[in-house]
């Protein structure tokens, strides 16, 4: 079979293998488990270093057909990337007619390009991974809207299986609801009870990105700080409020209770979770927040937004707690927890459990029949 990948992750190259980001490639290792040969359609990084969050294909025939880059966030780069399209959108027909399968990863701009032109290969098997939020209600760019709505248009998408996060009302037949996995079967290795006496740790893992709101993550442990709670804040991740965080750190002087850690492998965030009493989670925007999924994993208590499928995953309050983005509800719900140990002890068991059902040995087993029966 002949497994064709329309992507806008960036990738890279080094020592002949192909990289791009680690949580992607994981899953898309298991699908390539079952395929003959893959072309990925995708941009292609020059000159980039492969990080700490980047992990290679593993493929012994496998080929990149590299695209340009496009971004519509300016003038100028909607017109530059107008001028590309044409060329973009030849390579992604000319993959299409070759494939056997054709698997999109959406949302994203070359995933709505790949939309568009699967629609000329009605008879073609296809899958396409929405990771981004599937709840009908909520507010997204229009590009996202038009995507989900093409998807799941079985009149002009046929022969697609749709995977998206959660369950979602007003479904159609080929949208397949589920919960994806960082950890296989034999991972499941045994955590200690965690305790709230002592110190309590703290993480926030992901983009130091405005969406993500890891500064208010900082403020509000800054006033459990000021209220006398023995509370210690690790961050884990990069991005544009880096600069930011560390400059509130400095001003509020916070340098022994607040750790930026940088970008860190699977290895590193596993051991931090294990360490870990809570997850403070204020994303605004979400498909599969997976640091969620990776915390209950390990018994760290997720405190997160209402945001795409993340109810569901805490079963609406019992396996975690979903707040307002604002301080004072992040403070009020840690003296929950502080005043109730018996609360926190019981909604770590379930989210341990929960958690543990979605392994990647489970996800793995039902690629055979996406691939052969969509």
């Amino acid at each position: 079979m002949n497994f064709v990948i329309i992507s806008h992750a960036l990738h890279k190259t080094h020592n002949g293998s192909l990289y791009a980001y680690a949580p992607y490639v994981q899953e898309m290792n298991l699908w390539l488990k079952y395929v003959d040969s893959v072309e990925i359609v995708a941009p292609l990084a020059k000159n980039k270093e492969v990080t700490p969050i980047d992990i290679a294909y593993q493929h012994d025939n496998i080929n990149i057909n590299t695209i340009p880059q496009i971004k519509f966030t300016s003038i100028k780069t909607s017109i530059v990337s107008l001028f590309k399209l044409p060329t973009i959108l030849f390579a992604i027909f000319k993959a299409c007619k070759k494939a056997d399968h054709i698997h999109l990863r959406c949302p994203g701009n070359i995933g709505l390009l790949g939309c568009l032109v699967q629609i000329c290969f009605p008879k073609k098997l296809k899958t396409a991974k929405y990771a981004g939020n599937w709840d009908p209600n909520s507010k997204q760019p229009k590009s996202y809207r038009f995507q989900k709505w093409l998807l799941k248009n079985e009149f002009l998408t046929k022969n697609m299986k749709v995977l998206v996060y959660g369950n979602w009302k007003d479904s159609s037949k080929n949208i397949v609801p589920f919960f994806t996995a960082s950890y296989n079967e034999n991972e499941k290795a045994d955590v200690s009870t965690k305790t709230l006496d002592g110190r309590i740790n703290i993480l926030f893992v992901g983009t130091l990105s405005h969406g993500k709101q890891p500064l208010l993550t900082v403020k509000g442990v800054n006033e459990l700080i000021k209220l006398g709670y023995n509370v210690h804040l690790d961050i884990y991740g990069e991005g544009q409020q880096r600069s930011i965080i560390e400059e509130y750190i400095s001003k509020n002087n916070l340098s022994k209770h607040v750790t930026l850690h940088g970008n860190k492998d699977k290895s590193t965030l596993k051991n931090a979770y294990r360490k870990a009493h809570f997850l403070v989670f204020m994303s605004k925007s979400e498909g599969w927040p997976k640091a969620i999924a990776e915390a209950m994993f390990w018994k760290c208590l997720p405190i997160s937004t209402e945001v795409s499928c993340v109810p569901q995953m805490l079963g609406f309050g019992e396996r975690g707690s979903i707040i307002k983005p604002n301080q004072e509800s992040i403070i009020n719900e840690f003296k929950v927890y502080f005043n109730d140990k018996e609360l926190y002890q019981d909604k770590v068991e379930k989210a341990y459990l929960w958690s543990r059902v979605y392994t990647l040995d489970k996800f793995e087993a039902e690629i055979p029949k996406l691939l052969s029966n969509p």
